[in-house]
């Protein structure tokens, strides 16, 4: 049950904004091996915490109860609370020194924006832990969504790619906006599945206040806002090869496909929906790094 507890199959979308910043970097004749497999390892690891806080944080509070996806382990019993969180100390332990070593190959030196690092693994192992644990939980007050699109994309593709090249381009806004809002389509997706659940447990999320029909028009939304994102991009790196506009095909197709989800509103279509947007996500962020790279 651990192995499902873990969730892995979420690892794709932790990895896109990771592949996203390395294509960046490999762009500007930047780009680390020994960079882009820690980063892989530190966002796997930040994701694999927020997978276990997330199971802790809804089983206690019983919001799980009932919910149309996946089982889950606390809720289930499979797994106690104690045992948990437990695991969210292990995992969140093993995620800080996963960050220090990637920090210490990137720079070599402890300095100002080694310390800036430092505090923003703080920040993202609390975000992690404080979706759903506690009673101040931002989870339950709607807030998921912008912690999504600031850790998902612009810490993940602006960070990453600042640990390669030590310098700023203001066009990685592109790519992290793009890759944000994919992956805040996938919450959303969550979201809308749950909404039902989460409004009779009070939490308060996007969905549940904003209704269905506007949640489906906010998911279209975001979806074409990352597809503009990339295509943007292209043009202003002047992407010479035609097939580098391509990579804003995934979020155009998932905007497509959703409207034939809100005709059927069924939870295996949103769980179905679910898998597909995010190993899109990854795919965007793929195609971009190689169209960026190459």
């Amino acid at each position: 049950m651990w192995i499902e507890a873990l969730r892995l199959r979420t690892l794709p979308l932790s990895w896109a904004g990771i592949v996203a910043g390395a294509g960046m970097a490999a762009h500007e004749k930047a780009f680390r091996w020994d960079i882009f497999l820690l980063s892989l390892l530190t966002a796997s690891l930040f994701q694999i915490v927020s997978n276990l806080a997330n199971d802790y944080g809804d089983g206690v509070k019983g919001t799980d109860r009932n919910r149309k996806g996946p089982l889950r382990a606390v809720q289930s019993g499979v797994i106690s609370p104690a045992e948990m969180k437990r695991a969210v100390i292990l995992t969140s332990v093993l995620s800080a020194l996963s960050a220090l070593l990637l920090l210490w190959r990137a720079f070599g030196r402890i300095d100002t924006v080694f310390l800036i690092y430092v505090l923003l693994t703080a920040a993202a192992i609390w975000a992690a832990i404080k979706y759903t644990v506690g009673r101040s939980a931002y989870g339950y007050a709607g807030l998921g969504d912008l912690f999504v699109l600031l850790f998902f994309g612009l810490v993940a593709v602006g960070g990453s790619y600042y640990l390669y090249t030590h310098r700023w381009n203001p066009d990685v806004w592109l790519p992290a906006l793009a890759i944000g809002m994919m992956s805040v389509a996938v919450l959303n997706l969550n979201n809308m599945r749950d909404r039902e659940t989460d409004l009779t447990a009070g939490k308060h999320t996007v969905p549940v206040k904003i209704g269905l029909p506007n949640a489906f028009a906010y998911h279209r939304a975001l979806l074409m806002g990352a597809a503009l994102a990339v295509v943007y991009l292209c043009i202003r790196l002047e992407c010479r090869r035609a097939w580098a506009y391509g990579a804003a095909l995934p979020p155009l197709y998932l905007w497509y496909k959703s409207y034939a989800l809100q005709r059927l509103n069924d939870p295996a279509a949103y769980n179905r929906a679910l898998k597909q947007t995010s190993l899109l996500t990854l795919l965007t962020a793929v195609w971009l790094a190689l169209a960026l790279a190459f």
